[in-house]
């Protein structure tokens, strides 16, 4: 287990790579929002991912297919104005990169300059290779991710467990190191066996950020309203629950409620 930990004002992309050099595992959650994003960054996590998991736990759609370029520069922009020390990573959304390298590139322009962002991130390997190439060359920081991409739902046809044949096993290492090579300045691994993940983790120098890949990556990644218990019907193995704000929540909501029909609120101290 490392011990090492090093104080930064602010975490880079140059960061992270440190951070796994010595050792430091990185913390990575979810935000959406400045209020929330606020209580992130204040509480020390390295990374803030604005992901493309808005659509759910933000929108209530099913998956992360619907929500725009537009709306993913909406969330970001409000994250960047709450945040002082950690990396900002955007996803870019279903649609805006993985048909042409040039449309890519114009998305993560948007997303840089109209939110401020730090860096982007994309789902997919070798086929999405180009759209890297052409981001990374104009400047903009990348992220990859691999493994169970919620973007390909339907090409997957379920969340379960990715890469435990051989074939897409194999596949998956290739891909993580022709990420490396392309400039990529870190991956995330979603859902795959965590023998793998420490296998993908020891064949790259970049840092390996893993959901459901098990302890022996460089990183941890959780989305912010499962980890503290705001949705209550998602229940993977690999999701901790630090808090259960659903049932507080509602508790407090429900006695508020009770108060004003009661009249007990306002009471006298509560108006002037």
């Amino acid at each position: 287990m490392s011990t090492a930990k090093k104080e930064y004002k602010r975490v880079t992309v140059k960061s992270l790579v440190d951070m796994k050099a010595t050792g430091e595992k990185i913390s990575m959650l979810t935000a959406y929002d400045y209020t929330m994003a606020k209580i992130v960054d204040g509480a020390g996590v390295d990374v803030i991912l604005v992901g493309d998991s808005a659509s759910n736990v933000m929108a209530g759609h099913e998956t992360t297919l619907p929500i725009t370029l537009d709306q993913m520069i909406y969330h970001a922009s409000s994250v960047i104005r709450a945040v002082y020390r950690a990396l900002v990573v955007v996803d870019l959304p279903f649609g805006s990169y993985q048909s042409d390298p040039k449309e890519a590139l114009r998305s993560a322009i948007r997303i840089m300059k109209e939110s401020g962002a730090h860096s982007v991130k994309l789902e997919g390997g070798k086929e999405i290779k180009d759209s890297i190439k052409r981001i990374i060359n104009a400047g903009i920081p990348v992220m990859g991710h691999l493994g169970l991409t919620p973007q390909s739902i339907y090409k997957f046809g379920t969340y379960t467990v990715r890469a435990k044949e051989e074939q897409e096993a194999k596949q998956l290492i290739e891909d993580a190191k022709m990420l490396e090579k392309v400039g990529c300045f870190a991956i995330v691994l979603e859902k795959i066996p965590a023998k793998l993940a420490k296998q993908v983790a020891d064949s790259v120098r970049i840092p390996i950020i893993g959901i459901g890949a098990g302890g022996d990556v460089d990183g941890q990644v959780l989305v912010l309203h499962d980890m503290i218990g705001m949705t209550h019907e998602f229940n993977p193995r690999f999701l901790r629950r630090y808090l259960n704000l659903y049932e507080e929540m509602t508790s407090a909501i429900s006695q508020y409620v009770g108060d004003v029909k009661s009249l007990d609120f306002p009471n006298d101290n509560e108006q002037y």
